[in-house]
């Protein structure tokens, strides 16, 4: 069956009335077939939040005036922040992993597979162990190492290189270094980070020992759009798996493994199918 290409439309702004009909009729008068709309009205701050997709055969308005004609029409008049993407823009994706290589693994699966409708162009790594996987795939690898001393040099080495490879937004797939904010404002909402949801209960290089010794009984995972402050942008997808006194450490390292593949993968799906937005430091996921 052919799929044409399709608009999609994210919308936050105050909650008013005649947001709706003002932009389902922008659409249905230019020609355009709605094939998905979800919305939500946060009550507590009265803000509106929508997600449309439109199909774009036979619509009227060629597709890079569109965002101009809705600013126009309709956007200015309801003081709308929006952000306007097209199913047919495949989005290049870059991997940065260190030597932890589970959720690399899958997320390679996955798109050499199809299941990730990205490219994947480049893998930036801080260690030589994962090139072989990623050559295979005709995937290039550069290794850069960094360190306290070359932090910057590495990092603008880095910088360089995603715009060598024209990415368009970055996967860390357990990379074990923390980025500069100079690099992070590079990437705003585009760098995707996943990690276990001990902290801040059980912080250090052995969380789950620790929390094996003090008998939790949850398992989570946390995938996040990366921000200045560690570990505290906007979340993304989250989830949790019980675990018991039977359990040892390693079942334990093992099934928070297995979660944090699920979840970045969730991640990383919700943002290329565009189905979230950022709100201040919250994002609303369309489902």
């Amino acid at each position: 069956m052919t799929q044409h290409n399709s608009a999609i439309l994210l919308i936050h702004c105050h909650d008013q009335p005649g947001i709706v009909v003002a932009i389902t009729d922008f659409i249905h008068s230019n020609g355009g077939n709605i094939l998905y709309l979800d919305q939500h009205v946060d009550e507590q701050c009265s803000v509106f939040f929508m997600r449309i997709e439109w199909d774009l055969q036979g619509f009227a308005i060629q597709q890079d005036k569109i965002a101009e004609y809705f600013a126009t029409l309709v956007a200015t008049r309801y003081r709308m922040t929006t952000r306007l993407h097209f199913s047919n823009d495949i989005p290049r994706m870059a991997l940065y992993v260190s030597k932890m290589s589970h959720c690399f693994y899958d997320l390679l699966a996955r798109y050499e597979s199809g299941e990730l409708n990205v490219e994947i162009p480049v893998v930036v790594s801080n260690h030589e162990d994962l090139r072989l996987a990623t050559e295979r795939l005709g995937i290039d690898y550069h290794c850069i190492n960094i360190n306290k001393d070359n932090k910057a040099e590495q990092e603008e080495k880095q910088l360089a290189l995603l715009a060598q490879y024209d990415v368009s937004f970055i996967v860390l797939a357990r990379y074990m270094q923390v980025l500069s904010d100079d690099f992070v404002r590079h990437y705003p909402q585009k760098i995707i980070n996943i990690h276990h949801s001990f902290l801040p209960a059980f912080p250090g290089g052995r969380p789950y020992h620790s929390a094996h010794q003090r008998g939790v009984k949850i398992i989570g995972a946390t995938s996040h759009y990366v921000t200045a402050e560690l570990d505290a942008g906007p979340i993304i997808e989250q989830d949790v798996v019980h675990v018991s006194h039977k359990d040892s450490v390693d079942d334990m390292v093992r099934i928070g493994r297995d979660l944090e593949k699920i979840v970045l993968a969730r991640a990383v799906r919700h943002h290329v199918h565009h189905d979230l937005l950022v709100c201040e430091n919250r994002t609303v996921v369309f489902e």
